[in-house]
């Protein structure tokens, strides 16, 4: 893209801002001038880091000091000029506005999880290749088109995976310019679904019938918010509340799945994907929940699934039947997690709607929001097909939701 392309969308951009009264397409369209000169920012960017990096010793150092950026923000970007370098088909793509930084991300993290260096330059190869498909997909399904790739270069049964996940088990503490002490950790599955567990059980324990002081309104900062404390009351040695706090995984058999397929998809409470071996040793000290799907639709699950009119709230056994067909918010496009969603009445409570499965939809907060709020229309069909209608009259559509088998 020449930089008189580049002027002729910068242009647009000031004239859609300067014209108050723009119709949406003229603002869509504005916002796909703003990606692209962003793109070819970030790739004009990573060719300059590259020029720094054969005379200086240090460009990272040079690239926070000229970016007004810590030098770990700027290792980051040396890692994309890196990456851009090994991958010249996606520098293009780049350049050009097909793809963003967020594609050429995907690829270092995906690089990083590699410990054999000709696995990684086997990987940016692949990963050049598949350019067509970054131009083509969001930074999240070229995420995962990266992982295929990944598993493949592998190829084992996912033991030695989790075994470099348990090498990679970390945790680190600081203290903010706020003054807040902070705390990260990164857990292999195993661990993560154990913790994950406890903290589940006893934030529904503690915080049953009241919450503290200052907790939020808002929902997602409300659960960020109880789990905080939690894990205060945990690390507190105060005890663990009542509840088993065992893990749970609900195995997902789909009916119309091929004999010769891969078995049960397994959904824990967390997205974590664990090796046939572990999930068998798990199965002894775990609560097991075995759901059959087709086609969009759970033909069995343990418990009751329709309370009609005798409740609002859902029960466990509706929550864990949609989680064997939702990863997560049902709205097109949204990536956030299933435990991180409520339970959407199709037809509204308020209006005689029945707290029964097939009138139940995972939907995040913030699109929970906007349907009861913002006029939008959420349909079900037979096979939980959805259509989504927004007030100026565009349809969104999707088929039958559909899970990925665990590995």
């Amino acid at each position: 893209m020449s930089s008189v392309v580049i002027g002729k969308r910068v242009a647009n951009v000031a004239a859609v801002l300067a014209h108050a009264n723009a119709e949406r397409v003229q603002v869509a369209a504005a916002l796909v001038d703003v990606r692209s000169i962003r793109a070819w920012a970030d790739a004009h960017e990573a060719r300059l880091v590259a020029q720094l990096s054969r005379v200086d010793s240090f460009p990272e150092a040079t690239i926070a000091d000229t970016n007004r950026c810590s030098v770990g923000a700027a290792t980051k970007t040396k890692e994309r000029s890196d990456t851009l370098a090994a991958t010249p088909t996606l520098a293009d793509s780049l350049a050009e506005g097909a793809i963003t930084a967020g594609h050429v991300d995907a690829v270092t993290r995906g690089s990083k999880r590699l410990d054999d260096d000709e696995q990684r330059a086997e990987f940016l190869d692949r990963a050049d290749q598949l350019a067509g498909v970054a131009e083509h997909g969001t930074i999240e399904q070229f995420g995962k088109r990266l992982d295929l790739e990944i598993k493949k270069l592998q190829s084992d049964d996912g033991d030695d995976r989790l075994a470099r996940q348990k090498k990679n088990t970390r945790l680190s503490t600081w203290v903010d310019l706020d003054g807040m002490w902070n705390i990260r950790g990164r857990f292999d599955p195993v661990t993560g679904v154990s913790l994950a567990a406890k903290l589940d059980t006893a934030t529904q324990s503690l915080f049953a019938e009241r919450v503290p002081e200052h907790c939020p309104t808002d929902p997602v900062e409300k659960n960020k918010f109880l789990a905080a404390h939690t894990l205060a009351h945990l690390l507190d040695g105060k005890g663990s509340p009542a509840g088993s706090g065992r893990p749970g995984y609900v195995a997902v058999i789909d009916a119309d799945a091929p004999p010769a397929g891969n078995g049960p998809a397994v959904e824990f409470a967390i997205p974590v994907e664990l090796p046939p071996r572990v999930l068998a040793e798990l199965a002894g000290a775990a609560d097991v929940t075995g759901i059959v799907v087709r086609n969009g639709v759970v033909i069995h699950a343990p418990g009751r699934l329709d309370l009609g009119r005798s409740t609002r709230l859902a029960n466990r056994a509706q929550r864990r039947a949609l989680r064997a067909l939702y990863s997560g918010c049902a709205i097109p496009g949204c990536a956030t997690s299933y435990d991180r969603c409520k339970l959407h009445h199709i037809v509204w409570w308020r209006n005689g709607g029945r707290t029964d499965l097939d009138n139940l939809l995972p939907v995040c907060a913030v699109h929970h929001t906007k349907i009861h709020n913002n006029d939008w229309i959420v349909e079900l069909g037979p096979n939980r097909e959805l259509t989504l209608t927004l007030p100026d009259g565009r349809i969104q559509t999707t088929g039958p939701p559909g899970r990925q088998t665990a590995a």
